[in-house]
C-alpha cells in the first residue's frame, strides 16, 4: 500500500497515550495482529526489553522507540501488538503476577502436609521472583503509572496470590500445626519477604544464594509460629 494511505499505521509521539476507551475492558489489550502465538511471542519479546529499560531508566523517561530499539524491532511492529506505552506496562507487571497464579498452585499438588505446603509456596514465589526481579522492582516503581482502573487490576491479582498464601497458613491452624495468627498481615509479612529478594539484591545477594535465602526466611516467618506437631513435620535448622 503507498506510504501514507488508508491502512498506513503511523508511529506515534515519544510517551504519546491513547485516550482510554470506557467500552473496553482494563485488562484489554488491543493488537493489529490476529496470530495468537505470533502475539504471544511478539509481545514477549517487547516486554522483556521494556522492563531493562524501564528498571534501568524508568518508565516515565522511556520512549517507544528505544523500547522498540532494545527489543530489536521496529516502531511500527510494536504499534502493531501494544497501543500505547501504558499497554506495555501493564502486560509487564501482569507477566509477574500471572506467574505467581500459574505455577503456585502445581507446584502444591500432591503434597500433603500444610506446613510443607505452605513452605513450598513460599520456596515458588521466591524463586519466581528471582527470574523477574527486574519486573518485581519496576511493579513497585511504576504501578501507580498505570491508569486507575488498570492499577486496580494489578491489586486484585496481588490479593489473589496473597489467598493462595492465606489458605496455606489456615490450613496450617486447623491441622494444628500452626497457633492461630492473623493469616492476612502473616501472608503479606511471607510476600514482603519474597519481593525483598528483589527490592534488596544489591545486599541479599552478595550474603546468601536464593536457597539460602529461603531457608533463613521460613525461619524467621514460619518455624516461630508452629505448635509442637507442626514442628516435627520439617527440619528448619
Amino acid at each position: 500500500m503507498p506510504r501514507g494511505g488508508p491502512g498506513t499505521r503511523h508511529p506515534r509521539p515519544a510517551g504519546a497515550r491513547v485516550p482510554a476507551d470506557p467500552a473496553r475492558p482494563a485488562a484489554h489489550v488491543e493488537s493489529v495482529v490476529s496470530d495468537p502465538r505470533l502475539i504471544e511471542t511478539r509481545r514477549a519479546q517487547v516486554i522483556r526489553a521494556a522492563v531493562r529499560l524501564f528498571a534501568s531508566q524508568g518508565y516515565y523517561t522511556t520512549t517507544i522507540q528505544q523500547i522498540a530499539r532494545e527489543a530489536g524491532v521496529s516502531t511500527g511492529l510494536v504499534y502493531q501488538y501494544f497501543r500505547d506505552k501504558d499497554d506495555v506496562l501493564l502486560l509487564a507487571l501482569m507477566l509477574v503476577i500471572d506467574s505467581y497464579e500459574h505455577e503456585i498452585p502445581p507446584r502444591l499438588e500432591g503434597i500433603e502436609q500444610p506446613v510443607e505446603r505452605l513452605c513450598t509456596a513460599i520456596h515458588t514465589y521466591c524463586t519466581i521472583v528471582d527470574r523477574w526481579r527486574d519486573a518485581t522492582v519496576l511493579t513497585y516503581r511504576s504501578t501507580k503509572s498505570l491508569r486507575p482502573e488498570r492499577r486496580t487490576l494489578i491489586m486484585e491479582g496481588e490479593t489473589r496470590t496473597n489467598r493462595i498464601l492465606e489458605a496455606c497458613i489456615l490450613e496450617c491452624v486447623e491441622r494444628g500445626q500452626m497457633r492461630p495468627v492473623n493469616r492476612q498481615l502473616l501472608a503479606y509479612s511471607h510476600v514482603m519477604f519474597c519481593h525483598a529478594w528483589a527490592l534488596k539484591h544489591w545486599a541479599f545477594g552478595k550474603r546468601y544464594t536464593l536457597r539460602q535465602y529461603v531457608r533463613e526466611g521460613l525461619r524467621l516467618l514460619v518455624a516461630p509460629y508452629l505448635t509442637e506437631t507442626g514442628r516435627t513435620v520439617r527440619d528448619f535448622d
